[in-house]
C-alpha cells in the first residue's frame, strides 16, 4: 500500500472518530427551516433575483435533501442562495450552500495541518453536496448561473480553559459552473477538481488565504449511517 493511500485511510478515520454520533432518542425531523433559503427581496441584483424565483423549486429541495438525509450537516439562516463569489469583479452568481459539520474534534484531527484538516473536509463533503447542488438539470442548463460555492465549517478544537471560545474552521470552495458540469460527467477527478477549484481557508476570524489541495475521492457521505436514524416516509435519500 502506497504511502498517499495510508495517509488518505488514517485522515479518513479521523473523521469518522471525530464525528458525534445522534442519540437514538433524536426528535422527529418533519421540515426543514424556511429561513435556510435567502429570500428573494434580499438580493441586490435583478440577475440574482432572476436565479432565486426560477429555481426556487431546486434551492428547497436542496435544503430538503440535507435536512433530510445529512442530519449531522446544520444549515444556518440564510446559508443557500445564489451569492456572488468573494472577490467576484462582476455579478457572477454562483448557487452557494454553507453547512456546519456537527463532530467532535479529536487531538489527532487538531495535530493536523490546517491544509490537511482541509484536505479532508474537501475529499469528503464538496463533491458530494456539489451532486446533490446540481441535481435540476434546469439549473445547471441555466446561462445566468456563473458557478458554485460549497462553504464548510467545523469545529478545530474545543475551549481549553473556563471562559475561552471553541475555535472553529471554515473552507470556502469556488467551482466555475465548466468545471462542476465536466466533475459531474465523470471527465473531472476529485483530486482534479480540488486542483481547479479556489479554496480559502480561515481559522476563525483569520484569513489563511487560498490553498491548493491534495484531495481524493471518499464516499463517507453516502455510507454514513446515523444508527437508529430513518428519514421521513416519502423521503428518498441518494
Amino acid at each position: 500500500m502506497t504511502t498517499r493511500h495510508c495517509t488518505t485511510r488514517a485522515l479518513a478515520a479521523l473523521l469518522v472518530a471525530a464525528l458525534v454520533v445522534l442519540s437514538a432518542g433524536m426528535p422527529v425531523r418533519a421540515e426543514p427551516p424556511d429561513d435556510r433559503i435567502l429570500p428573494v427581496e434580499q438580493y441586490t441584483s435583478e440577475k440574482a433575483r432572476q436565479l432565486a424565483t426560477t429555481h426556487a423549486r431546486a434551492l428547497r429541495e436542496l435544503n430538503a435533501v440535507v435536512y433530510h438525509c445529512l442530519p449531522w450537516l446544520e444549515v444556518q439562516k440564510h446559508s443557500i442562495g445564489f451569492f456572488r463569489p468573494k472577490g467576484a469583479s462582476q455579478d457572477d452568481r454562483y448557487l452557494s450552500l454553507r453547512v456546519y459539520v456537527e463532530q467532535d474534534p479529536s487531538p489527532q484531527f487538531a495535530r493536523l495541518t490546517a491544509e490537511e484538516r482541509a484536505a479532508s473536509m474537501f475529499s469528503r463533503y464538496v463533491g458530494a453536496l456539489l451532486r446533490r447542488m446540481a441535481r435540476d438539470p434546469a439549473l445547471l442548463a441555466d446561462g445566468r448561473l456563473d458557478g458554485f460555492t460549497v462553504i464548510v465549517e467545523w469545529l478545530k478544537q474545543l475551549p481549553q480553559s473556563a471562559g475561552e471560545r471553541p475555535v472553529h474552521e471554515t473552507m470556502a470552495v469556488f467551482v466555475r459552473k465548466s468545471v462542476a458540469v465536466d466533475y459531474l460527467a465523470g471527465k473531472v477527478a476529485a483530486g482534479d477538481l480540488a486542483g481547479w477549484a479556489r479554496v480559502l481557508l480561515w481559522d476563525g476570524e483569520t484569513p489563511l488565504g487560498q490553498l491548493k489541495l491534495t484531495a481524493w475521492d471518499d464516499d463517507f457521505v453516502s455510507t454514513y449511517k446515523i444508527a437508529n436514524y430513518q428519514p421521513e416516509p416519502g423521503v428518498t435519500c441518494r
